[in-house]
């Protein structure tokens, strides 16, 4: 079972609402033009709520901090000149993700909450089973 699905429902919604989305595309090279055009502006431009409102390339790039110590000032100088439009007091910029997950690695302990397997337990691959050849004898009585 996968829990992705969520979050690819979400990018796909994303992609379908933008006004850019075509009705239809012309070919399948069309398709792949403006795939391209839109992962870019996905990854560079857009703004995402999950990431406090940073763009994944500002998260991947290290420049979280910064474009959160920029939104602060702003929003600082906002309020010493109005303070009375932030009855709340001083507004704080969303804050940077410390982890930002499709499937959380920890997946596999949640599912084995319930039962006395440790993490360290649990099989990092399926385990290779050697199957007989063809016309072999079987072992089995």
């Amino acid at each position: 079972m996968s829990n992705d699905n969520p979050s690819s429902e979400a990018h796909f919604k994303t992609l379908k609402c933008r006004p850019a989305f075509p009705d239809r595309f012309g070919s399948l090279q069309d398709a792949r033009v403006h795939g391209h055009s839109f992962f870019t502006w996905y990854n560079t431009e857009h703004h995402h709520s999950g990431l406090g409102l940073l763009t994944p390339s500002d998260v991947h790039h290290g420049r979280a901090e910064q474009r959160v110590a920029a939104r602060a000032a702003v929003l600082a100088t906002a309020y010493g000149m109005h303070p009375e439009r932030f009855p709340g007091g001083l507004p704080r910029p969303p804050a940077r993700p410390t982890e930002v997950w499709i499937n959380p690695p920890n997946t596999l302990v949640r599912l084995h909450a319930g039962s006395r397997t440790r993490p360290s337990d649990l099989p990092t691959r399926a385990p290779s089973r050697s199957l007989p050849s063809i016309g072999a004898p079987s072992s089995r009585p």
